[in-house]
C-alpha cells in the first residue's frame, strides 16, 4: 500500500476508534456506573486479545497462502469489535475512577488529583514504549503468536489486580442521563424566547439542591438567553411541594441551566484541541515514513532500529519530564504564583500548543536537510522532533485531561475523559482528509510529484510540515481568545454529598467550595 494510502487509512482507523469512548462515557454516566463500565469493558478486551492471539497460534484460524475465509474474517472481526468494546468503556472511565478515590474537598486531596493526572500518563507512556520496542520486536523477529499472547496474558493480569481491589474502591452512582437534562433547558429556553431577560438571578427558579452527586453551581452571566428556560411564569407548575418544575420540558432549575453553561463554555477550548491533535497525528505517521528513509543502523554491529520504534523517543522524553515537573517544577511554581497546580490548566494546555508548533517548525527544518542528504541521513536527526513532541503532550494532552475533569459537572466526568478521545477522532479524519487533499492538489503537470509521494525525497513534506504549523500557529491565537474569555466553574458554598455505591458516603455539609485550580 502506497504512503500516503495507508496514512490515510491509520487516521480513519484512529479515529473510529477514538469514537468508540463516547458510547462508553454515556452509558457509564447515565446507567452503569464507572466500576461497572470498566470491569465489563476490561473482560470484553481480555476475550478479545485471547481471540486474536488464537488468530495467529492455530493454523486452521489464520490463512496460508491463500485469501482468508469466512471462518478467519469473523474470527478476526469479532476479536477487533470486542477490543473496541473494551476502548470505548475502559478509555473514558479509568482517569475519572481514579479521581473519584481522592476527596476533593481536602487540599490533600486536590493535590492527590493533580499529581495522579501526571502519574496516570506516565504509566500509560511505559507501557506504549514497551508495546512500541519489546511487543513489536517479538512480533517481527519471533512470531505473531507470542508476540500476541504477551499482551493478552497482561490484560488478564490486569483484570486480575483490578478485581481484587473491588472492595477498596470509591464507587460514585450514577444519576440517570444528564443529555436529557441538557435537552430540557434547550427546549425550555426556547419555548421562553419572547419573554424579557430576568433583571437578575433572584428571580429564576431555584429550590434547594439535593443532588447526591452534583455540586451547586454558582451563577455566572454568560449565555443569559438560556437562563430563561428556568424563568418562572404564571403558567408554570410546581410539584414535590414546590420543589420540581410539574413540565421539566417547560421549566427548568438554576443548576440545570449552569450545567448547560458550563459545557458550553467547555466546546470552544475543546475544539482548539483538535489542530493541536492533527500536529500529533501528522507528525506520527509521517515520522515513521521519514525513518524508512534514514540510515537506521547502529554502528557496525548490523542491528536496525525499526522505523516504528522512533515514537520511543516522543514517549521518553514525556516519562523524563513528568517526575521532574511534578517534584519540581510545580512546588517552585506553587511558590510563585500561589496555585494548586502551579499554574492553570489553561495556562498548561496553551504551553503545550507553542510547543507543537516549534515541533512542526523543527520536523519542516529537519526534514529539509534529510531530502538534501538522502538515505545516508542518520535517523538520530528524527529524535529531537520527537522528543519536543513528547514534552508538548506533557503540556497540553494532561493540563486537557485535568481540565476536562474538574470543569465538567460531576454526573459527565465519564464524558469528559471521551471528550479527549472524541478530539482525537475528529483529528485522526482531519488529517485523513487533508493527505488526500494535499495528495491530490500538489501533483504538477507533466508528472510532477505531489508533496505526499511515496519517495519522500522525491516529495516535500518539509512544506506539509509548514502548512501544518501555520494551523497550529492560528489555532494558538483562537485558544488564546478562547481561554481569555473562559470563566472557570465556580461552587456555591452549599451542601456537597457524594452518594456512593457501597455502605459510606462522603459528606461535606455546610463545607465552602474548593478554589478552582
Amino acid at each position: 500500500m502506497k504512503g500516503a494510502s495507508a496514512t490515510t487509512l491509520l487516521s480513519l482507523w484512529g479515529g473510529t476508534v477514538n469514537m468508540a469512548p463516547v458510547l462508553g462515557a454515556f452509558l457509564s454516566d447515565s446507567y452503569l456506573g464507572r466500576y461497572t463500565t470498566i470491569a465489563l469493558a476490561s473482560i470484553a478486551s481480555f476475550v478479545g486479545m485471547i481471540l486474536l492471539t488464537l488468530t495467529a497460534a492455530v493454523p486452521s484460524l489464520h490463512p496460508h497462502g491463500t485469501g482468508p475465509s469466512a471462518t478467519h474474517m469473523a474470527v478476526l472481526l469479532v476479536s477487533f469489535a470486542l477490543l473496541a468494546v473494551g476502548a470505548g468503556g475502559i478509555r473514558p472511565c479509568n482517569l475519572a475512577f481514579g479521581a473519584d478515590q481522592f476527596d476533593p474537598r481536602t487540599p490533600a486531596g486536590r493535590r492527590g488529583i493533580n499529581s495522579f493526572f501526571n502519574w496516570y500518563y506516565f504509566t500509560f507512556t511505559i507501557a506504549m514504549m514497551i508495546s512500541a520496542t519489546v511487543i513489536i520486536y517479538l512480533q517481527s523477529n519471533v512470531n505473531w503468536a507470542l508476540g500476541l499472547a504477551v499482551p493478552a496474558t497482561l490484560m488478564g493480569l490486569s483484570c486480575a489486580l483490578f478485581f481484587m481491589g473491588t472492595r477498596l474502591y470509591v464507587r460514585v452512582r450514577p444519576e440517570g442521563s444528564p443529555f436529557t437534562s441538557f435537552a430540557q433547558v434547550v427546549v425550555a429556553a426556547y419555548r421562553k424566547r419572547h419573554l424579557p431577560a430576568p433583571a437578575s438571578p433572584a428571580e429564576l427558579f431555584d429550590p434547594p439542591h439535593k443532588s447526591s452527586l452534583v455540586s451547586k453551581i454558582a451563577y455566572t452571566d454568560q449565555f443569559l438567553c438560556l437562563d430563561k428556560a428556568a424563568v418562572l411564569t404564571p403558567d408554570d407548575e410546581l410539584s414535590a411541594g414546590g420543589a420540581a418544575p410539574a413540565d421539566p420540558w417547560r421549566l427548568c432549575t438554576l443548576q440545570q441551566v449552569e450545567e448547560v453553561k458550563c459545557l458550553t463554555r467547555l466546546l470552544p477550548v475543546w475544539s482548539s484541541g483538535i489542530v493541536y491533535y492533527i500536529v500529533l497525528t501528522n507528525l506520527g505517521n509521517y515520522n515513521v515514513l521519514q525513518a524508512m528513509q534514514t540510515d537506521r543502523h547502529i554502528g557496525r554491529s548490523g542491528f536496525q532500529i525499526p522505523a516504528g520504534s522512533f515514537v520511543v523517543f516522543n514517549m521518553l522524553a514525556l516519562t523524563v519530564w513528568l517526575p521532574i515537573y511534578d517534584g519540581l517544577v510545580v512546588p517552585a511554581l506553587q511558590r510563585v504564583t500561589k496555585r494548586e497546580g502551579g499554574i492553570t490548566q489553561l495556562q498548561r494546555i496553551g504551553t503545550g500548543i507553542v510547543m507543537s508548533i516549534a515541533t512542526m517548525v523543527l520536523a519542516a527544518a529537519v526534514e529539509r536537510h534529510r531530502r538534501r542528504v538522502g538515505n545516508a541521513t542518520s535517523c538520530f536527526v528524527l529524535v529531537p522532533q520527537q522528543m519536543l513532541a513528547g514534552l508538548s503532550e506533557a503540556f497540553a494532552v494532561i493540563g486537557q485531561v485535568d481540565f476536562y475533569y474538574k470543569q465538567f459537572p460531576e454526573n459527565m466526568r465519564s464524558v469528559a475523559g471521551a471528550l479527549l478521545f472524541l478530539g482525537f477522532a475528529v483529528a485522526s479524519y482531519a488529517s485523513g482528509l487533508m493527505v488526500t487533499v494535499v495528495h491530490r492538489t500538489t501533483g504538477g503537470s507533466g508528472g510532477r510529484p505531489d508533496w505526499l509521494t511515496q519517495d519522500l525525497n522525491q516529495g516535500r513534506v518539509d512544506l506539509y510540515y509548514l502548512v501544518i504549523a501555520a494551523m497550529a500557529a492560528v489555532n494558538l491565537v483562537y485558544f488564546v481568545v478562547c481561554a481569555r474569555w473562559y470563566r472557570f466553574k465556580e461552587l456555591d458554598a452549599a451542601v456537597a454529598v457524594v452518594e456512593l455505591e457501597g455502605k459510606d458516603s462522603l459528606k461535606a455539609n455546610g463545607v465552602p467550595a474548593p478554589p478552582p485550580v
